[in-house]
């Protein structure tokens, strides 16, 4: 049993017992706070840490991630620390209500068997296991002191560190996940696992000392013996040591490149001791000429070679039209082709232009002029076998970049567009100058790039405007969300007398959206605004003793100043701020009349009674939050599909009278609230809320156009028709 009894001192007031509730209760709201305070400092290590790493990084990929994530941090940090604010508060009241109803951690729940997970996930899960227990052991001794205070209070055994509400692992989750929440790019989610330790992330020693500190002012363990804190033993070691361990993984080769292994593997014994490459295709040695000679057929080379240069005449007198498809040119094709490594190599590559052609989203005149690479890539393909393993073979690059691109045309333009110009120039390049020189394909690559990296960069120009405009309403929004959580929590106590709360709600809300942004501008405006909003909250409260009233009274005048400042900068009804102020003196006057000879049994009653309404309150507010809140639509594919959509994708929308209308995605914004599409007419864009592209998706009304990477998908199709299993057993 708690003790009840404690020595009465005068002119100090008793200490007030509070149930396990509302100690609950306190502990949730003192860590949140104590964690929530420190959100500044660590937004600057952490920001400060991405930008030191970007310049030490060997890596330039990775430099420059640690750069935009460092720079990002800096500039919307104001969206971090709400994002953050809200995920702290809600993972502590999960993880209390999972341990009050002894089931598993909420978050615990989530963690599968290392073997259903991704490489990358189990690293991720074993760096945060790693940094977890080396923040356990910097805590072990307040940690330990607070797992045996927590069973007191659940009047349980005990409570180990994997049950604690508090314990390190909930802050480390917290952040990963509002951190791959705040960034964009999921290339990026990976840099926080390096920056959350001890010098970056929040102090947790003060936190778990105020804990126990306020468990002790409730009666709970107050004299911990000795022998129950932790010592630096040999076992503290030991655990350090296993936390060093690296875990050793492995990598699995691709299924496609096992398939392309199987498939060409039935041509070895056509090709006597020729040597193996390291997928396990004959690797014929030598230069291009060498191995033109020993894998192919002279005479179909000299065929292909007719053939492309008979193609590009045709288009010179006739254009592009009624294209034929490598599969159909096969079959007037002389018996050159029909065993060894030219068989596989037509067959499989006949098949994927097929299913590249077959692809609806490519318009057709790109189909066109993809049709008149198909002998000059053929040949590439049969002269360097790693065409098929290499998915940044300059040939599948030209393929991809042409079909990438395609709806970048304005249609209405059609074959004058300048973009198709320039895609039929270097297509036509490709036909009169490739022979066996892959480099071709490179250089047309290269050139081909930088003309739609020239487009693109005149695009973005004119997107200035747009994308200033989307960013500012962004800010406003991602500003108010952060008001509104600084108001609720303070609300949700149930210790704000109604008129007050009604104020914050529908006035300071607006104060601190204010202030929030111009946060980067004039950091100090938020901490102010939160202040005064705290000072107004405290000079309502009952002041039972002199000195509190004392301290209310010399406090007062500059509170009221501070208020006044910054009501002023909203617009507020006259008599609706008349009557505000007016009941606010008429509390404060209500407060400094109260009669002063109370007994401390009478002090007693009365702070129970506040607590006790506050209680009601709380659970009242609790209540009406369930009861008005709209019900949310509960995540599914298509909020996935949005999530994951980046820069350059190409969507169609269609309209009410079913036509249709192909966009592209030119920007996203940072906290990916809000989306700006253009069109193949670059000069038209317009923005979509991510609820509203949603909905989109759910309704049918979006689809994403398949034109990346289209001949790694034609590849794997490829694959999965051509009977590998059956051809290599019959070899």
């Amino acid at each position: 049993m708690l003790p009840t009894s404690a020595k009465k001192q005068s002119g100090i007031h008793p200490r007030v017992l509070k149930t396990p509730a509302e100690i609950w209760h306190g502990l949730m709201q003192q860590a949140t706070h104590m964690t929530v305070a420190q959100i500044d400092a660590f937004l600057a290590r952490l920001s400060n840490a991405l930008l030191a790493a970007s310049e030490q990084s060997t890596d330039s990929k990775e430099a420059n991630l640690s750069f935009h994530a460092g720079q990002l941090l800096k500039e919307n940090g104001y969206s971090f620390y709400y994002l953050a604010s809200a995920a702290i508060e809600a993972n502590f009241r999960k993880e209390i209500e999972a341990l009050q109803i002894k089931t598993e951690s909420l978050l615990n729940q989530q963690d599968v068997a290392l073997t259903l997970v991704s490489y990358e996930e189990m690293d991720a899960k074993l760096a945060l296991a790693k940094l977890s227990r080396t923040l356990e052991l910097a805590c072990a001794e307040e940690l330990t002191a607070l797992n045996m205070r927590l069973a007191k209070l659940m009047d349980c055994d005990s409570v180990g560190i994997a049950q604690n509400p508090f314990r390190p692992d909930i802050f480390l989750k917290t952040m990963q996940a509002v951190w791959r929440e705040f960034i964009p790019d999921s290339a990026a989610h990976h840099l926080i696992l390096s920056f959350l330790r001890t010098d970056i992330l929040f102090e947790l020693a003060p936190i778990y000392r105020a804990l126990n500190e306020t468990l002790v002012s409730q009666g709970i363990l107050p004299d911990l013996q000795e022998s129950y804190r932790v010592k630096k033993t040999a076992s503290s070691v030991t655990a350090k040591a296993e936390i060093d361990a690296e875990p050793e993984t492995e990598t699995l080769n691709s299924h496609v490149a096992q398939k392309l292994r199987k498939y060409f593997s039935a041509n070895q014994s056509l090709q006597g001791s020729t040597e193996q490459n390291h997928f396990g295709v004959p690797q014929f040695g030598g230069d291009v000429a060498d191995q033109v000679s020993r894998a192919v057929d002279t005479k179909l080379f000299q065929y292909l070679a007719d053939l492309q240069k008979n193609m590009a005449i045709s288009q010179m007198a006739t254009g592009t039209q009624d294209f034929m498809r490598l599969s159909q040119i096969r079959e007037q094709m002389p018996e050159l082709a029909n065993n060894g490594v030219e068989k596989h190599t037509l067959d499989l590559l006949s098949k994927i232009f097929d299913t590249v052609f077959r692809n609806q989203d490519i318009p057709k005149q790109i189909k066109e002029l993809i049709s008149l690479l198909q002998v000059p890539v053929l040949k590439a393909a049969l002269m360097d076998k790693e065409f098929f393993f290499q998915d940044t073979h300059p040939a599948r690059r030209l393929i991809d970049l042409l079909s990438k691109h395609s709806v970048s045309i304005d249609q209405d333009k059609g074959h004058s567009d300048p973009l198709y110009l320039a895609m039929k120039e270097n297509v036509s390049r490709v036909q009169r100058e490739f022979d066996q020189q892959v480099d071709t394909f490179d250089s047309v690559v290269s050139d081909l790039e930088k003309y739609v990296a020239k487009e693109e960069a005149e695009n973005e120009q004119a997107l200035q405007l747009p994308i200033t405009q989307a960013l500012k309403k962004e800010k406003f929004k991602q500003a108010n969300f952060a008001a509104k959580n600084e108001v609720a929590l303070r609300v949700r106590t149930g210790e704000v007398l109604a008129f007050v709360e009604t104020f914050l709600e529908n006035r300071w809300i607006k104060v601190l959206t204010l202030a929030y942004s111009v946060k980067d501008d004039k950091p100090q405006a938020v901490a102010d605004a939160i202040k005064t909003m705290d000072d107004l909250i405290w000079s309502v409260k009952p002041k039972i003793n002199l000195e509190e009233r004392q301290e209310m009274v010399s406090r007062l005048p500059a509170i009221l100043v501070r208020l006044n400042k910054w009501l002023s900068l909203i617009k507020w009804d006259e008599s609706d701020q008349l009557q505000f102020f007016s009941e606010l003196a008429e509390c404060h006057a209500s407060i400094v009349r109260a009669p002063l000879d109370l007994t401390p049994e009478r002090q007693l009653e009365i702070a129970v009674e506040v607590a006790q309404q506050a209680a009601e309150r709380r659970l009242e507010k609790r209540a009406q939050e369930e009861a008005g809140q709209p019900a949310d639509i509960a995540a599914d594919d298509f909020t996935g599909i949005v999530a994951s959509l980046e820069r350059g994708v190409w969507l169609q929308f269609t309209r009410k009278d079913d036509s249709t209308h192909n966009v592209r995605l030119a920007w996203v914004s940072p906290m990916r609230s809000l989306y700006i599409f253009t069109s193949s007419q670059k000069e038209k864009s317009f923005s979509v809320s991510t609820e509203e592209l949603e909905q989109s998706f759910r309704e049918q009304r979006a689809q994403i156009l398949v034109l990346d990477k289209v001949v790694d998908r034609a590849l794997v199709a490829a694959l999965d028709e051509l009977p590998v299993q059956e051809e290599v057993a019959s070899e």
